[in-house]
């Protein structure tokens, strides 16, 4: 949920308050911040331009260069590519030195030639939207020139953006956040109640509305408005729908969707012209009824779904979206507002029957208040009068069948404060609740009817804890006897791989197990893989998470694609996942866990090496070896490699194949790896061997030798180390160098080899042979030649 704070300003004064401190307090309040982004923040020296002159390149058939006035002394020059520009058009320049959205910094230069001294933006270049725009964005034509584009655009505006909890519906709207914002900070609210200016007539002789099935529709209320004006809403609307995410289309309509911001009751307007015998009928589809819905897309209706008909057919598909044949157009004179509260479970039924899921349904699954739908209507009707869109007719069509009482609730102080292990006092308690918009008179808790989650004592006492403040509560010892249990092994080596891989600056994630069927194809998995084997839900909520993943990889690459889109120079990531096997002849599949790691930015292959090396060391797993594969299309074919301890697979390793980046729309290098889970816990050694350190000095000789490019530098390990077990402490590779003084297709690889014994001092006499020994050998192998 966004909330622009200055929509915020409508309810209550927030002077004072700073976005650090606001994010900080909120959160812990219960209503998490995710955080509060400003379109202006990063955009320096970019101002209205007019375009004075525009005259051909001399050397570019497709550039044009242009005079362009900003305000200052002299117009300046611009070259420009945009095919949409022309003389006296208004447009934002960002001048010589400016700065735009994702740190992109703007200087004079030469374009074929032909010095330019700016640019002139569209609207993704200014990060107004995400879509890339085909030209510049031409602002109308009595706009000031030379005035900061932020300004002129109104972008300089602070928007937080909630993670709003299912159980919270309230405070999915303006009005519900204002409530929270007023409570936490202790300040007072003004919520006025909207005053309609209605003619005398009577809407009864327009409409009429009946419920038939009131156990999926509480409450239907209807006003009318004729004489409509369809036009464009006013700017100020259009900006707030905006900062929310919500694209402007014309003034009734925005009205409908500001609403459902403002009051977070979900509205439709029907062309009342166009709702045969003017009755509007809630009740079940009949199977197999057809409707086309706004999105000009045919449906075909389930008895399981609520539809809003008239006389003779289906207008639309409750909480989800009207239908097309009573849409409001451009001719729409009379329209009937729709404000009701529909069955949660009944919508999120029809949504999923229907494939669709939208910002109403959303909100009518998480269940509404029944009392929000005759506010919001009366708003929408005043914004009508405001703006100058219609008038509004007499009266209201109220079908309240079914009226939720009042919860009530016992007020227990005592025992809300041993639940919470605190010592407040009645009167704190009651001043709280009552800044939440509960009532406590007579031992009694009057629960608000917008707080359908406060079921219990418990619930109370939680709202007296979030607003007191949960940093304000002591930390308490647990009482009890005895603590029984502990975690198990196969626990403890989570825990272990975790902490290891977060110490290695990767970050955990947690993805959905269930996938596009079509991601594994989207990360080369071949068609005929037994990974395409799936466990297919019953019920999906859509195609994209139709089937249980079989493979991790594309779960990881999703997360990294994300990172990459929102402007991350690097990322590294890694989660311990479960994937799914069908089983022939059972139910269930079989679940069995992998590690997945993915990165991009200042990484490459032997930096993910080197973590998955740390790693195995630190459960205990040594020796594994790193054999090189071309056959993995997921991989890129000399850059990948399967890993082994002795003969027990462990997993993958290597850069993504591009052609996967490029289906995953990553357009960097990426490194991944894939561990089996099961083959890890089956090798680890979580015990702990210590010995004491050695008495006797280490020799240290480095010896290079020529080899054939095709020789893998682990064959040559693996000789070194068998020549002399008993003395040899280390090996490592220092250099590998290609070039013309060691010949074509060969390669020099360069190893600092450490000697030690337990028993004495090494001499050259000992060391010797064993060089001698492993030179030979290398060269016996591998065809070596020492250099």
């Amino acid at each position: 949920m966004k909330l622009p704070l200055s929509w915020l300003k409508d309810y209550m004064n927030i002077d004072g308050i700073e976005n650090a401190e606001y994010m900080h307090k909120m959160t812990m309040s219960g209503s998490i911040v995710e955080g509060i982004e400003n379109a202006a923040a990063e955009i320096k020296n970019v101002v209205t331009g007019k375009i004075l002159k525009i005259e051909k390149h001399p050397d570019a058939d497709k550039l044009v260069v242009c005079m362009v006035d900003v305000g200052e002394d002299a117009p300046i020059q611009i070259v420009t590519g945009a095919p949409n520009v022309f003389e006296g058009a208004v447009i934002p320049v960002a001048k010589h030195k400016s700065t735009l959205p994702g740190g992109v910094k703007i200087t004079k230069g030469k374009l074929r030639g032909v010095e330019s001294f700016g640019m002139m933006c569209s609207t993704d270049e200014l990060g107004i939207s995400e879509e890339r725009a085909t030209g510049i964005l031409i602002l109308p034509e009595d706009t000031p020139i030379g005035e900061d584009i932020a300004e002129v655009l109104h972008l300089n505006e602070n928007v937080a953006e909630f993670e709003i909890t299912s159980n919270r519906p309230d405070c999915m709207s303006i009005i519900g956040l204002a409530r929270e914002t007023a409570a936490t900070f202790n300040r007072p609210i003004s919520i006025k109640k909207p005053e309609v200016t209605e003619n005398s007539e009577n809407v009864t002789d327009y409409a009429s509305v009946e419920i038939r099935n009131p156990e999926l529709c509480s409450r239907y209320v209807g006003r009318v408005v004729k004489n409509v004006k369809i036009a464009p809403s006013p700017e100020w609307m259009q900006r707030r729908l905006k900062s929310c995410g919500i694209r402007a289309i014309n003034n009734v309509v925005d009205i409908t969707n500001y609403i459902m911001l403002e009051y977070g009751q979900p509205m439709h307007a029907y062309d009342l012209d166009h709702v045969e015998g003017k009755k509007i009928i809630v009740r079940c589809a009949e199977d197999g009824e057809q409707l086309e819905t706004l999105d000009d897309q045919p449906r075909t209706l389930a008895s399981s779904m609520i539809v809003i008909s008239d006389e003779k057919r289906a207008i639309g598909v409750a909480g989800v979206m009207g239908g097309a044949n009573s849409e409001v157009c451009d001719d729409t004179t009379t329209i009937l507002f729709e404000s009701a509260n529909f069955n949660a479970a009944a919508v999120r039924r029809g949504a999923k029957g229907l494939g669709m899921r939208t910002d109403a349904s959303a909100l009518f699954e998480k269940g509404l208040d029944s009392e929000n739908c005759l506010p919001a209507i009366n708003r929408a009707c005043e914004l009508m009068t405001e703006l100058g869109a219609g008038e509004v007719v007499g009266g209201v069509i109220d079908e309240y069948p079914v009226k939720k009482p009042q919860t009530v609730l016992d007020f227990e102080p005592e025992k809300m404060n041993a639940f919470l292990g605190m010592d407040i006092s009645e009167g704190e308690m009651k001043e709280m609740l009552s800044r939440l918009e509960f009532e406590v008179k007579d031992g009694k808790v009057y629960v608000p009817t917008f707080r359908a989650d406060i079921e219990g004592m418990a619930d109370i006492a939680e709202e007296v804890a979030r607003i007191y403040g949960y940093d304000r509560i002591p930390t308490t010892m647990m009482k009890g006897e005895m603590v029984a249990g502990g975690k198990t092994p196969r626990q403890k080596l989570e825990d272990t791989v975790r902490e290891n891989l977060a110490a290695s600056g990767l970050y955990e994630i947690i993805t959905y197990s269930f996938i596009d069927p079509k991601e594994n194809a989207m990360a080369g998995i071949p068609e005929g893989d037994e990974r395409y084997n799936f466990v297919r839900i019953t019920n999906p909520l859509g195609e994209e998470n139709s089937v249980m993943r079989t493979d991790m990889t594309s779960s990881v690459l999703k997360t990294l694609r994300t990172n990459h889109a929102r402007r991350n120079s690097q990322a590294a990531v890694f989660e311990i996942g479960t994937i799914f096997t069908p089983v022939e002849g059972r139910e269930l599949p079989d679940e069995t866990k992998q590690i997945a790691l993915g990165m991009y930015g200042e990484y490459d292959f032997y930096a993910i090496k080197g973590i998955l090396e740390s790693l195995f060391e630190a459960v205990g797993i040594y020796g594994c070896e790193f054999k090189a594969c071309g056959d993995n299309p997921t991989y890129h074919g000399g850059r990948c490699a399967r890993i082994y301890k002795k003969d027990k697979y462990l997993g993958i390793i290597g850069q993504i194949h591009p052609a996967v980046c490029a289906s995953f729309k990553l357009d960097t290098e990426v490194y991944a790896a894939v561990i089996d889970f099961e083959a890890l816990a089956e090798l680890a050694d979580m015990s702990r061997h210590y010995a004491p350190l050695p008495k006797f000095p280490a020799v240290t000789r480095d010896i290079a030798v020529t080899v054939d490019k095709t020789v893998e530098v682990g064959q040559i390990v693996k000789i070194i180390e068998a020549q002399g077990s008993d003395i040899i402490e280390d090996c490592k590779l220092f250099d590998i160098y290609e070039g013309v003084q060691v010949g074509r297709d060969k390669k020099s690889v360069a190893y600092s080899i450490t000697f030690r014994s337990a028993e004495k001092t090494l001499t050259d006499e000992d060391v010797n042979p064993v060089i001698d020994r492993i030179l030979k050998q290398l060269e016996e192998k591998l065809g070596a030649q020492l250099r």
